[in-house]
């Protein structure tokens, strides 16, 4: 621990000298309604030294702004906004004063619209938004054609490996939203949802590591965000196209709004490419000595396709009302086909079996989603009432045939496997969440408080209906086999209610403490066999946060409790025989996991403009859910969930963000942390340390040109059964825009000096022994082209609509 305390000094040091040569001054300020005292969000925030723009921004939802790496000097900074004054206010900075706060600045209606200021400011690639991370994907060029996966391997905190998982400081047990509501895609399987989710839809990824009371309890690692691009006042669209060897695409999105009424269309096509090959070795083991040795090759060359469309509808009949509808619907096919080698020899060598798989995998997937909801706003700004509804349903099929064939000339088909696994997720929710606002004002301090409390209530309808069919010759017909067929109902209920209270001073002392009550009803009922299950528990799950702000430094300290409910992915019993020594299906005797979540974390800006992020955290998950093996005499194993006991983790985690002049941005970030996981009941343990690091550079050329380069590292990941090695990704792109910028064209290459990356693991139980090696083909390159047409602007309102946003889906 002191060699990683060491490393977090050094870069910490380091990256401040580095920024020593940026300039030191910054501008910060909220923008208000004078008449109702409500944030003016959009609001067009020009700096002028004279007649000439030096720099600029737009205010965010809640009015507030930020212009930092400022040279010291008089200035001006105008303020034009359609449907109010424009609006001049004197700045100066100076060696006394380089960092000025301006407070609240009124903003005075009018009837006309103003002239329009044009902006040539950047927005900070990462920004932190105190109770979480956002990182800007619109703004990272190198994002251009690719995917979800790609747009969150550069996300602070976040590390995705070669298979397209996602750990958010090395847990998988996170909650991934789209527009702070779930998504079903995203509940199937995260890793494919993201491949299968175009780049160019993302807007920006917020980073939450302890969500409050408001979230539901779900996520044990936190939650992950994804907002995608809106539009707002006016009419635009894009169209964009991508070809490239692992990555093509085509989409285009229409936004129209006037008056009362917000319409947006979108669809995507896409088509991605997955290269894989490896080997493995596994000793099965007895009383400690060898029995046999499995030697396995296999190679993977899939391409899967598939498409998606969204419609959302608002409607305002007042300036405080707003009622809004949204469908989106995806599908497609995901195919997994590969062939497979077997080699099974006892431990003097000599050959037992020797046979070859040909595995044909796919998976037809879709989702259907509806959302309601209706939002009242007061006069009282920030007090707020919603009532939200959500429909989807998710029909998640999974097929394969696998034709066990002789290793000789010929390949004489010895026996085939078929097997149709049809399951099904339904789901109902409402939602109804008010939030009232209180200010008082002391002598010596004014202090704003915010009440917020809610319901929900979510349904469950869970299906899985598997049928195998074999033919033992591999000649004759193919006949059921009852003993692997079943229907699986499950149904789930959750009834949840929170209460949070939120208290900021002018001191810049902040507490927001909350409490969320869930309780969970669960059936299952295994048709087939008459076998049910039956299940339920209520969990009250706290948080709390206390902040303080000294000048531009900010210390916090928090704690929640989160849980991991077991879904769908975890729970179908469906078993996966494709390969019939490696064999994986679902536990629905899961419980669920509980997560204990303190953090300490600091954060500041020094005067040259370098953000500062760092935390200490620590997190004790009881009932652990993970993948065990256990391998037969024979040689076969079967992999599925179990709760394990307890998995233990301290972490050290550092964000760094800075703009070393107007045209350069940099951001970067390490997380280190020690893992140790623990089953009494396995007699089994494994500890270790992890650690990664990213770096994202780009840098604005003359002409309408960009560069960006990006990259990351992962030392890899422990379990309880093994280890596995490390990984990387980087990427250069560069980015040309004309056509008085509407139009663009991006190249990007991924891994351009190696066809792909190894990685190596290793487990151990006291039944088996294994290594494995695999190759990941990740250099590609793709182009893409974008034309964006029309104009928006945003409307005087700021109202955003809200929807429904069941934290405890994801993906693991």
């Amino acid at each position: 621990m002191n060699k990683l305390f060491a490393i977090f000094l050094f870069t910490f040091w380091a990256t401040i000298a580095f920024a020593q040569t940026s300039n030191p001054g910054k501008l910060t300020g909220s923008l208000t309604d004078s008449t109702t005292a409500k944030p003016v969000p959009y609001v067009t925030v020009a700096l002028m030294e004279g007649t000439k723009l030096l720099t600029g921004t737009t205010s965010e939802d809640d009015g507030t702004f930020v212009l930092a790496n400022l040279p010291l000097g008089t200035y001006s900074l105008v303020l034009s906004y359609v449907g109010y004054r424009s609006k001049t206010v004197p700045v100066t900075l100076s060696d006394q004063r380089p960092v000025l706060d301006l407070g609240a600045i009124r903003m005075a209606t009018e009837s006309k619209a103003l002239a329009e200021v044009t902006v040539s400011g950047q927005k900070d690639l990462v920004e932190d938004k105190g109770d979480r991370l956002v990182y800007n994907a619109e703004k990272d060029i190198s994002n251009a054609g690719g995917t979800a996966a790609d747009v969150l391997r550069k996300v602070p905190m976040l590390s995705v490996d070669l298979n397209g998982n996602v750990q958010m400081r090395g847990n998988g047990n996170i909650k991934v939203l789209i527009n702070g509501k779930p998504s079903a895609m995203m509940a199937r399987n995260l890793a494919d949802a993201l491949r299968q989710m175009p780049a160019n839809t993302i807007k920006s990824v917020e980073v939450i590591t302890n969500p409050g009371a408001r979230y539901d309890a779900e996520g044990s690692a936190g939650v992950i965000n994804i907002i995608t691009k809106k539009a707002l006042q006016g009419f635009s669209g894009t169209v964009n196209a991508t070809a490239g060897n692992f990555n093509q695409g085509i989409g285009t999105s229409l936004n129209a709004k006037k008056g009362k009424f917000g319409l947006s269309l979108s669809a995507n096509g896409y088509q991605y490419r997955n290269i894989r090959e490896g080997e493995s070795v596994r000793t099965t083991l007895f009383n400690g000595q060898p029995v046999n040795t499995l030697t396995q090759s296999n190679f993977m060359d899939n391409t899967g396709r598939g498409g998606y469309g969204e419609m959302s509808f608002d409607y305002d009949p007042d300036s405080t009302s707003r009622f809004n509808l949204a469908l989106n619907i995806w599908g497609g096919n995901f195919p997994n086909d590969s062939r497979v080698i077997n080699r099974l020899t006892d431990p003097a060598g000599a050959e037992l079996q020797s046979f070859g798989n040909a595995i044909s995998f796919y998976n037809p997937y879709g989702n259907g989603q509806m959302d309601v909801g209706y939002t009242k706003t007061f006069k009282k700004a920030g007090q707020e009432f919603s009532l939200l509804g959500q429909y989807s349903r998710m029909p998640d099929n999974y097929f394969y045939d696998t034709d066990r064939f002789a290793l000789s000339v010929g390949e004489t088909i010895l026996s085939r496997q078929r097997s149709n696994n049809y399951s099904r997720n339904k789901e109902y929710t409402v939602q109804t969440d008010y939030t009232h606002p209180f200010k008082r004002n002391g002598r010596k301090d004014t202090t704003e408080i915010k009440v917020e409390v809610g319901l929900k209530s979510i349904l469950r309808d869970i299906g899985s209906e598997f049928r195998v069919e074999e033919s033992a010759d591999g000649v004759g017909p193919l006949v059921p086999v009852p003993a692997q067929s079943n229907d699986f109902n499950y149904v789930q209920r959750v009834y949840s209610g929170y209460t949070s209270l939120r208290i900021d001073t002018k001191r810049k002392w902040g507490l927001s403490i909350g409490a969320r009550l869930e309780h969970t009803d669960i059936d299952g009922d295994f048709v087939t066999t008459r076998t049910t299950l039956s299940n339920n528990y209520t969990n009250l799950i706290p948080s709390f946060t206390l902040s303080k702000g000294i000048k531009t430094h900010t210390f916090k300290i928090s704690y929640t409790q989160r849980i991991q409910r077991p879904l769908i992915w975890y729970l179908n019993p469906w078993i996966n025989e494709a390969d019939t020594l490696n064999k994986f299906t679902g536990n629905p005797y899961l419980d669920p996991e509980l997560n204990h979540s303190p953090e300490i974390s600091y954060s500041t800006t020094t005067k040259k403009g370098l953000s500062i992020n760092s935390s200490l955290y620590y997190r004790l998950t009881d009932n652990a859910i993970e993948y065990i093996s256990t391998v037969t005499e024979e040689g076969s194993s079967l992999t599925k969930p179990q709760n394990i006991a307890k998995r233990e983790s301290y972490g050290l985690n550092l964000n760094l963000s800075g703009q070393p002049n107007k045209d350069w941005n940099m951001n970067g970030g390490a997380d280190m942390q020690y893992i140790y996981v623990n089953s009494p009941g396995l007699n089994q343990q494994n500890s270790g340390i992890i650690w990664s690091v990213n770096l994202n550079t780009t840098y604005k050329l003359p002409k309408d040109f960009t560069l960006q380069a990006n990259g990351n590292f992962n030392s890899g990941w422990i379990n309880l059964q093994g280890k596995y090695s490390g990984f990387y990704w980087y990427g250069i792109s560069a980015k040309r825009e004309f056509w008085s910028k509407k139009a663009s064209l991006t190249l990007g290459i991924n891994n351009p000096f190696n066809r792909g990356v190894w990685q190596e693991g290793r487990q151990a139980m006291p039944t088996f022994q294994s290594t494995f090696t695999s190759l990941y083909v990740t250099r590609s390159i793709r182009l893409t082209f974008e034309w964006r047409f029309g104009q928006m602007e945003a409307n005087g309102g700021g109202k955003r609509s809200k929807k429904i946003s069941n934290d405890d889906k994801g993906g693991r």
